[in-house]
């Protein structure tokens, strides 16, 4: 049938991200498998894909007359689908996801942005009550009483054109760890892993905002964008002296907000801090609703290199990346929060699949089914196509 299927969505996989390798030895730990790693892996992707986060959707899907329109060889249970998880090698997956995001690079996939960035933040993932794993973290109510626990983990995304938000790497956070020191590993293993000329800078928090991360960011190659905040208290109020009163060096406007612009490179660096100097962009955006929202950050980008309107779209990339399309679509839609099975690698392993079907779906959708003129389908769309897809290859009993 003409349009997006579930087979042609694994031919993509197969043929034009060269993932064939992977789904057949993702890392499989099992002694003695008798269903094969690239039946169960696929199931999940593409079941992920089509919006069933669970591994009981994903059995009652290879156990309906669907499963042939999915391209799965055979039918399983959730049960091996958690004993899958439990022994599956996290490593494997990890360089698949940053070969898919070179190889999409060689592809001209980015060409539409002027330079390729990383964003980087920290979330809270799975709730429970009970049964706590070693990646589980006390929640305590007013009086300290633990009331239950719940799962943190950073991620890393890839920041490109509006659309193509690609998650690589996930990084839980382990006893006593906290989102600096996972966000420290992620970032030098992301950057290993994609090579040394992949991406330009990486984008984040505040709390991200010190000089040994910042150190570790430039000797990896990228210039960091970081939200200025109290925790640098003399750099905060010099740059707060400097700009309440002035006027902004630059007014424009961007998707109907009005945003003011103040920018400047000579601030003196911390005592800690490797920097010559630091430059420092402070934002005022005026919504249409006349909700005005103000921020300020750090860069060691030059200002010859990068002009105050290109930070400020780096600077705002990170909601874009890490926020939006990371966590709020990874949660809202695709199982990020779901615990399949309370397992620490089984969690990791599935965070991972959740990153990779992410970016399986944009790069199908945004890059190979938009080549010609016509606009990219929405992400709901796309969803839907395939649904009907398996609708058209499953016909109704009427016996």
């Amino acid at each position: 049938m003409k349009g997006p299927t579930p087979q042609k969505l694994l031919h993509f996989v197969d043929r034009r991200l060269c993932l064939k390798k992977y789904l057949r030895a993702p890392g499989d730990g099992r002694v003695s498998p008798r269903i094969p790693a690239r039946a169960m892996l696929w199931a999940m992707l593409v079941c992920l894909v089509l919006r069933e986060p669970a591994l009981h959707a994903v059995e009652r899907m290879v156990r309906s007359r669907a499963r042939r329109g999915l391209g799965v060889a055979r039918s399983f249970g959730d049960d091996a689908l958690a004993y899958f998880l439990e022994r599956l090698s996290p490593e494997a997956t990890r360089v698949a996801l940053a070969e898919v995001a070179k190889r999409a690079k060689r592809n001209k996939a980015f060409d539409d942005c002027r330079m390729i960035g990383l964003a980087l933040d920290g979330t809270g993932a799975g709730s429970c009550k009970e049964n706590p794993c070693s990646l589980c973290h006390p929640v305590r109510d007013a009086e300290k009483n633990v009331v239950g626990y719940v799962h943190h983990f950073c991620m890393v995304t890839v920041v490109g054109p509006p659309g193509l938000t690609l998650p690589v790497d996930v990084e839980p956070y382990g006893p006593g760890d906290c989102e600096y020191n996972a966000g420290q590993r992620l970032v030098a293993r992301a950057a290993v892993n994609l090579g040394p000329r992949f991406a330009d800078f990486v984008v984040v928090d505040g709390e991200f905002a010190t000089a040994p991360f910042l150190h570790a960011a430039g000797n990896a190659g990228l210039h960091v964008v970081a939200r200025l905040k109290d925790n640098l208290p003399e750099l905060s109020a010099a740059a707060q002296a400097r700009f309440v009163g002035m006027r902004p060096k630059r007014v424009m406007t961007v998707d109907g907000d009005r945003v003011e612009l103040w920018d400047a490179d000579d601030f003196d660096p911390w005592e800690a801090l490797r920097w010559t100097t630091v430059r420092v962009l402070r934002y005022r955006q005026h919504k249409p609703d006349g909700t005005v929202v103000e921020a300020y950050w750090l860069t060691d980008f030059p200002v010859k290199q990068i002009g105050s309107a290109t930070l400020y779209a780096f600077a705002k990339s990170r909601w874009r990346a890490i926020e939006n399309q990371g966590f709020n679509v990874g949660k809202g839609y695709h199982g990020m929060e779901h615990i399949p099975h309370h397992h620490e690698n089984a969690l990791l392993c599935w965070w991972l699949l959740v990153a990779f079907a992410l970016t399986i779906e944009r790069l199908y959708r945004v890059r190979y089914l938009r080549r010609g003129t016509h606009p990219a389908l929405a992400a709901i769309d796309l969803v839907l196509a395939l649904w009907l897809a398996l609708a058209c290859r499953c016909p109704r009993d009427t016996s």
